[in-house]
């Protein structure tokens, strides 16, 4: 057999001085946001397709944003419910080019791999199932009945059926995921890891422990009622825009928004709405009125000493500034937490915080003064060895006044993709509760598999040392998304068969097993035909609504499956007469899915019926209603140590970001705007004084080198911008700096990769590469 060249994990090395470094935006949004929506719109899908597609996007009868998890008003909704990056990730769907079986003719796949991830992306849709063959370079067309076969012959030689590993994406529908999750099942595996393995997982766990759920607990119309609101390790003008526009509103009725986070954001310095004349032709309403830049991983000891702060004013003032009748009555574990603020020292808050007393002083009273408070995060707190513990330190700031539980107060972990949160509640982990598992096995007559299975570093593991051989991803780009690239990269390239459903070529399609299967679906935007007619899908945002989402475009190809239809296709071939499941029944008509959920997950009773109510259902929340489902009835204080990063002389501590022209792993353009960044992406966000210290001048070509365990991972060619970053920190984009994230780097109790605290080095580099597989990943 022919052994096929190794195509390239990352992407290739950028001419540095193409990337141009100016001056960063100070309002988000506005004018330019007008602008890029068009460019991006016009550019990929034309005029006629960018009306159709924008005017029904988040509308109660339309489409939903395939980007984010923010959710839509309950009420009356604008002409324009999206965004900037809203609009993008439609016409990165909906455009008009192809990736037909002729350009896979003449490309191979090392050859691809020598492109960027824009490059790829922008390639087109993909148009029809594809094979590559054991020592191929090259992928050809195959029919799905040849498809599905191949993966179910596959599966069915594995030893065991937790020799398969089957992941999935957040933009998968609620139905798309039942169905999946039920297949795997049936398989015999709980191997199911997800994309929430690597962004809220912490959040998962972490609220699960101390309130009873593992979501958030406010509503949008929530906002609208808070005196202030703490956006912490999060930047919603790039990952969530229409945030904005929540902030705007409650920042205009004197509102006090508070933004924690090591990188002061554009978006939470002023927001010009693009459906505004101020906001079009002015500089925008201010959003955030206090910035506390705390040190990368600073979150615990910044909110123990705002909490230290309340707590010794509240003694100060004879106990009436705490909701001390709320603690009594609704928590547990306050004594205990009240004898450790005591007892850490301002010293160790200022130091291992990076922020000073003062600020602190003054985010305390925000707090006390505020009979409603919400407490909004993302990656910046989850991603972290200590993550469950940030999250739980929020928890516990929120309880000092109980602020969970009533309008316009609680906890907001904010999503980063559509249906991220409803996968999860269809049964997409890997240890589903036994409650689950008992009514999915009543619903469909067999005995689901009880063993927790593979998350998405275990399954990275199991890959690498041969334990797992078949790989299928239903939807995102699981190489690019995951830590340690060139340690995910041979994983994949040791399964026997790696399987990808997908809407558009990515670099997770060419660094694969022996085999290959590209199978491409339909997008959210476009119609979905079946044998009973069309159907909609539906999705659950950020804060548990449940609503529809039906597609308006004709489809890429007539060669595209629905997930679905995927999934039962898959399902068919491997399981045949193992399987009492009807699954062409379920498939012809999704009220026959959602009428199986109705029956197995809680919250979805009357399914069908609630969600054709234009704009969806809540789920239950006991927190929200005023009810902590834990195992006492009650929330709890949580103590936790302030974490330590003892950095040896010229080390940093690097965070991975987004750029504003990305979404997850798709990359828009070259530009971040919001930062001052053109032209490029390999660029590494350094304290100025941290640069004079390692003789590295502004521009300069540098190598960066995460330090582990003794272990050393090195990325090269990037260029160095001195940034507003407190010393001794560092911010990079990903992809490209996921190899310097070690697998092993994870949250304590939740699994999730650290990727916002990697120690590294950076030392004079080469402007661009001139080496084959550049961006190499040593480890010594």
């Amino acid at each position: 057999m022919t052994k096929r060249k190794t195509p390239r994990a990352q992407p290739p090395e950028e001419a540095l001085g193409e990337i141009r470094i100016g001056e960063r935006e100070t309002t988000a949004a506005g004018m330019q946001a007008i602008v890029q929506t068009l460019r991006f719109g016009l550019g990929e899908m034309g005029a006629g397709r960018t009306l159709k597609t924008l005017t029904t996007l988040n509308q109660k009868t339309g489409v939903d944003c395939p980007s984010c998890a923010w959710p839509d008003p309950d009420g009356h909704r604008s002409f324009a419910e999206f965004c900037e990056n809203g609009a993008k990730a439609v016409a990165e769907e909906a455009t008009l080019a192809r990736v037909t079986p002729e350009f896979f003719a003449a490309h191979t796949v090392s050859d691809l791999a020598e492109q960027s991830d824009r490059w790829l992306g922008k390639q087109g849709r993909l148009t029809h199932p594809l094979r590559l063959r054991a020592g191929s370079e090259r992928y050809e067309p195959v029919s799905w009945r040849e498809a599905f076969q191949l993966i179910g012959d596959e599966l069915n030689r594995l030893t065991s059926p937790d020799e398969a590993v089957f992941y999935t994406s957040g933009r998968t529908s609620n139905e798309a995921a039942f169905l999946y999750q039920l297949f795997v099942r049936q398989f015999g595996t709980n191997n199911l890891p997800d994309c929430s393995n690597m962004c809220h997982e912490s959040s998962g766990l972490g609220l699960t422990e101390t309130i009873g759920i593992g979501k958030g607990t406010v509503t949008l119309e929530d906002f609208s009622h808070a005196d202030s609101i703490f956006v912490i390790g999060q930047n919603p003008g790039t990952n969530h825009p229409r945030m904005l526009s929540a902030l705007q509103a409650a920042a205009r009725r004197g509102c006090k928004i508070v933004s924690i986070n090591p990188l002061i954001e554009t978006g939470l310095m002023r927001f010009g709405h693009p459906q505004e004349v101020t906001g079009v032709l002015g500089k925008g309403t201010p959003i955030a009125s206090l910035f506390l830049p705390v040190r990368i991983n600073g979150d615990v000891a910044l909110l123990k000493g705002i909490q230290k702060e309340m707590l010794e004013q509240d003694q100060q003032a004879g106990g009436t500034l705490l909701d001390h009748a709320f603690i009594r009555a609704r928590t547990a574990g306050f004594a205990e937490y009240a004898a450790d603020l005591a007892q850490t020292s301002w010293e160790e808050i200022t130091e291992q915080s990076g922020v000073t007393r003062d600020q602190i002083q003054e985010a305390a009273q925000v707090a006390l003064g505020s009979e409603r408070m919400i407490c909004c995060w993302a990656m910046g707190l989850t991603q972290h060895r200590n993550g469950v513990a940030n999250v739980q330190e929020v928890v516990n700031f929120c309880l000092l006044r109980g602020q969970i539980g009533r309008q316009g107060a609680g906890v907001c972990p904010v999503r980063g993709h559509s249906n991220v949160q409803g996968d999860r509640t269809m049964g997409i982990w890997e240890q589903m509760s036994d409650s689950f598992l008992d009514a999915l096995g009543r619903e469909f007559g067999f005995a689901p598999p009880r063993h927790h299975g593979f998350d998405t570093v275990a399954a990275l593991a199991a890959m690498h040392e041969g334990r797992a051989k078949v790989f299928v991803g239903m939807g995102g780009n699981f190489l690019s998304a995951t830590p340690d690239t060139e340690f995910t990269a041979e994983a994949m390239r040791r399964c026997r068969l790696t399987v990808h459903v997908s809407t558009k070529l990515h670099r997770g399609h060419l660094v694969t097993g022996e085999e290959a299967l590209i199978l491409p679906c339909l997008g959210r935007t476009e119609h979905d035909v079946s044998a009973g007619g069309e159907q909609f899908v539906t999705v659950e945002d950020s804060m548990g609504v449940v609503h529809a989402s039906k597609g308006v475009l004709e489809p890429a190809s007539p060669q595209l499956l629905s997930e679905p239809a995927i999934v039962a296709g898959i399902a068919k071939a491997t399981l045949g007469d193992r399987s009492a499941v009807d699954w062409d029944a379920l498939t012809a008509d999704y009220d026959s899915i959602r009428d199986s959920i109705s029956r197995v997950v809680p919250g979805f009773e009357e399914y069908n019926r609630r969600v054709r109510v234009p704009g969806g259902f809540y789920l239950p929340n006991g927190p929200r209603e005023g009810r902590f489902t834990t195992a006492s009835g009650k929330a709890h204080f949580t103590v936790h140590a302030i974490p330590r990063h003892d950095l040896l002389p010229g080390q940093l501590l690097l965070m991975t970001i987004r750029s504003h022209d990305q979404f997850n792993t798709t990359i828009y353009g070259n530009d971040d705007r919001y930062r001052g960044v053109h032209g490029g992406r390999r660029v590494i966000f350094v304290n100025a004084d941290d640069l004079r210290e390692a003789n590295i001048e502004s521009g300069q070509a540098v190598d960066v080198t995460s330090h582990y365990q003794g272990e050393t991972r090195t990325v090269y060619g990037f260029k160095a911008v001195p940034y507003e970053i407190p010393r001794r920190c560092t911010a990079a984009y990903f992809p490209e700096t996921n190899p310097l994230v070690p697998l092993g780097n994870i949250a304590e109790g939740s699994r999730q990769p650290a990727s916002k605290s990697i120690i590294v080095t950076i030392a004079p580099g080469r402007e661009s590469g001139d080496t084959a597989g550049t961006a190499l990943s040593s480890v010594s």
